[in-house]
């Protein structure tokens, strides 16, 4: 197994859906379960794959350079404004927007890209993988709630194995690894939850 950095500590759990709406659902679960302190969520990564196997990521917490560099432009435009005036608001402009969508391409929090790469090149086609990164996780809830999704299916998690197990069983998985897990096990990034 490959020894990359995964996450900024916390627990990953990764779990795909046959319908981008289930995966949503099962996201709201997981909402509510934060919303009655059973769990931080921490950051949530959907990977949907469609049919033809283009893949979509939408990611809850890095910016995106598009974004930064509208907020940047705004900030740097007022800062310019009334520092140096109508010039420094143009220059102030583009001078944040560039410094905002340099930064958002650099800036990786949660989970990490490295993660988000790999549920890329293994998302199943027409298959929608919601990928969760929590913290101060009460199992025994989690498992009770994830069994209201029967036909999900676990990509990977940091979960011990235990737990892992349980919830393997919810859904319905026959085996505890899926048919192509030891492959995609072995090229799946290290978990350092910074756990013991």
């Amino acid at each position: 197994m490959k020894n990359l950095e995964a996450t900024r500590s916390g627990i990953l759990i990764s779990v795909a859906f046959p319908t981008t709406f289930r995966a949503h659902e099962f996201e709201t679960a997981t909402r509510g379960l934060a919303a009655r302190g059973q769990l931080v969520v921490k950051d949530v990564v959907t990977i949907v794959a469609s049919p033809d196997g283009r893949v979509r990521v939408h990611e809850t917490i890095d910016p995106t350079p598009q974004r930064a560099a509208v907020t940047g432009a705004l900030w740097g435009s007022l800062i310019g404004l009334f520092a140096v005036g109508p010039i420094g608001w143009i220059a102030g402009a583009l001078i944040g927007a560039g410094v905002a969508a340099l930064a958002a391409q650099v800036v990786d929090v949660g989970i990490t890209d490295r993660w988000v790469g790999w549920f890329k090149q293994v998302a199943r086609p027409d298959t929608t993988t919601l990928a969760l990164l929590v913290d101060d996780l009460n199992s025994e809830a989690f498992v009770a709630e994830a069994a209201r999704f029967p036909g999900a299916r676990v990509v990977s998690t940091s979960l011990d194995q235990a737990t892992n197990a349980r919830l393997r069983a919810v859904f319905g998985e026959a085996a505890p690894t899926a048919p192509d897990a030891p492959s995609a096990v072995d090229t799946a990034p290290h978990l350092d939850t910074g756990r013991s």
